[in-house]
């Protein structure tokens, strides 16, 4: 956000290139790691530890056509790598789930046209994603419009996305023959879950300091909303499938402040409410605050709160009982509160990174993450782009 970038002057500084041109490369790479010891995989107890390796490249492509509109082009794929402990708790006996680890695939293409003169822009995308027990395909559709005066700008955008889950049960629960100890996916029956959502957001500068945005999102789920390997105990001892609603509805809305002070500081600030039909009620406020230490290094200390009241659904090991018709012991629908807290460190040089001229931006981020059901977390990102 620091950097700018130029281009050598040519004799024609009019020219814009009708062929699809290479604009920028980021390649991100993480490793997450975690532990709690309230696994809805064996009802609500035992261990959460779980590790993530993921490395996403995203390259930008643009053109321009006859009448002078900027086509662009995001080819962006993705890979994870992660172990789950609890997961692996699937078979109590032999702790040789196929969930164990597994490795996931989510590759994407979104296409955008941007009309300058009448600051409008149009976009279209799809991406997929795939691992051992679930199959996503997504579609996208955005219009974005500026005002006249160029200060503020309207966004829609509809997204669909079309799983299809893999009904992995607990060993116990599953019907004779199912699995046959086997890791083929095939295996195991499947169904459906698809959720469909609406976005709305209008940016706003009130001022050179001040810049606002609103932010509203309509998020709709339909079909198989439970996940098939969550274990729910009863009161009397029993053990059973979670079972929730087939359908079930989000709104958040935000509002996202971004003040300037000075020419080194910036104060981003966020606040979000979510609501949903399940019972959940939650409040973010987020805090970002840039300092720029020289013209082509930064640092950014961020903190996230977050807290939320528990679906109706919810209840802990051995609380549930019989005459519930819905019910899950999974604690990331509980009453809880969350603290997210790191700093990121950039560096954009103007000769490039390490004098690699191409290598036009590193970033190195760390956030560590906590919250009162005992679940903590840690994570570390690196970022590189090349222009």
């Amino acid at each position: 956000m620091f950097a700018g970038f130029g281009q050598k002057a040519s004799s024609d500084t009019t020219y814009k290139s009708r062929k699809l041109t290479f604009e920028e490369a980021n390649l991100v790479s993480s490793y997450y790691k975690q532990d709690g010891n309230n696994s809805a995989v064996t009802g609500g107890i035992g261990t959460e530890k779980l590790t993530d390796i993921a490395n996403v490249i995203d390259v930008k492509l643009h053109r321009w056509d006859k009448k002078d509109r900027k086509q662009s082009l995001d080819v962006e794929i993705g890979i994870d790598h992660y172990t789950s402990a609890s997961s692996d708790r699937i078979d109590l006996k032999n702790n040789s789930s196929a969930s164990h680890a597994d490795t996931r695939l989510y590759p994407s293409v979104n296409w955008s046209r941007e009309n300058e003169q009448k600051g409008s822009t149009i976009g279209i995308g799809v991406s997929l994603s795939s691992e051992f027990d679930y199959r996503s395909i997504g579609v996208n559709a955005s219009y974005s419009q500026k005002t006249k005066n160029r200060n503020g700008e309207f966004t829609a955008k509809a997204q669909a996305y079309l799983d299809q889950v893999s009904l992995i049960l607990p060993t116990e629960l599953r019907p004779p023959g199912q699995g046959n100890g086997n890791d083929d996916e095939n295996n195991y029956p499947k169904t459906s879950r698809n959720s469909f959502s609406g976005s709305f957001s209008y940016t706003q500068i009130i001022n050179q300091r001040l810049q606002l945005g609103l932010l509203l999102d309509v998020i709709y789920q339909q079909g198989y909303l439970s996940l098939p390997f969550h274990r729910v105990y009863f009161a009397n001892g029993s053990v059973h499938q979670e079972n929730l609603p087939d359908t079930r509805m989000k709104i958040p809305v935000a509002l996202r402040a971004n003040y300037f002070i000075g020419d080194k500081i910036i104060l981003r600030s966020y606040y979000r409410y979510y609501h949903d039909d399940w019972g959940v009620n939650a409040h973010t406020f987020n805090l970002e605050v840039p300092v720029k230490i020289t013209p082509f290094l930064s640092i950014s200390p961020f903190y996230r709160y977050y807290n939320q009241t528990a679906a109706k659904y919810f209840a802990p090991y051995q609380t549930h009982t019989a005459a519930e018709q819905f019910y899950t012991s999974n604690y990331d629908v509980s009453k809880f509160s969350s603290n997210f807290y790191g700093a990121g460190f950039r560096v954009a040089p103007p000769k490039g990174v390490f004098g690699m001229q191409h290598l036009n931006m590193l970033e190195l981020r760390y956030g560590r993450y906590t919250r009162t059901t005992g679940l903590n977390s840690n994570i570390i990102s690196l970022n590189l782009k090349f222009k």
